[in-house]
């Protein structure tokens, strides 16, 4: 069975939500995803880079992120026919494991937690196929890298890319 690999943050839980929503509350802003299009909030508020890295270091943060449309479903499908690891970095910002790993459970029941990684550099991940919203993943993975589409990333060419949970379906299952 070919295994496909699949990023948590923007890809099946929805990141930029809930960011978009503390921020603007917090500095009465009225930021919309279209802004963030072709960058990131830190990029966009730089001189609030701190502020914004602190949301996302609170160890809830990621416990109540909504799930990304389609995705459950899909993966769910998918995991009849490949093995499905979900790969997340979360050596970025290591108080994000409880919440993550919570998520994961109550989302995802379906998958072994054996099938749950907790990572750095995804380099390191035995996959056929790696979906993400971050090129830089791509670089030294060795299968194929397949572009979840997220704001950031909007701007991004040469490589396969997906635009939603319906898209993943096809591509696999065609």
């Amino acid at each position: 069975m070919k295994r496909i690999a699949i990023d948590m943050d923007e890809v099946i839980a929805d990141f930029n939500q809930k960011h978009l929503a503390l921020f603007n509350r917090d500095y009465n802003e009225n930021i919309t995803i279209v802004d963030l299009h072709g960058t990131k909030l830190r990029e966009l508020r730089p001189h609030l880079k701190e502020e914004i890295r602190n949301y996302i270091i609170e160890p809830t943060f990621f416990r109540d992120l909504e799930v990304m449309k389609d995705c459950q479903e899909v993966i769910k499908e998918l995991s009849e026919h490949y093995e499905i690891f979900i790969t997340t970095a979360a050596m970025e910002f290591p108080t994000s494991f409880t919440a993550k790993y919570e998520w994961l459970k109550e989302h995802f029941n379906f998958l072994s937690d054996m099938n749950f990684v907790f990572c750095g550099d995804k380099s390191i991940i035995k996959a056929d196929y790696l979906i993400d919203d971050n090129v830089r993943h791509f670089e030294r993975f060795s299968g194929q890298g397949i572009l979840f589409t997220a704001p950031h990333n909007i701007n991004e060419k040469g490589y396969v890319r997906v635009n939603n949970w319906q898209e993943v379906r096809n591509y696999f299952l065609k």
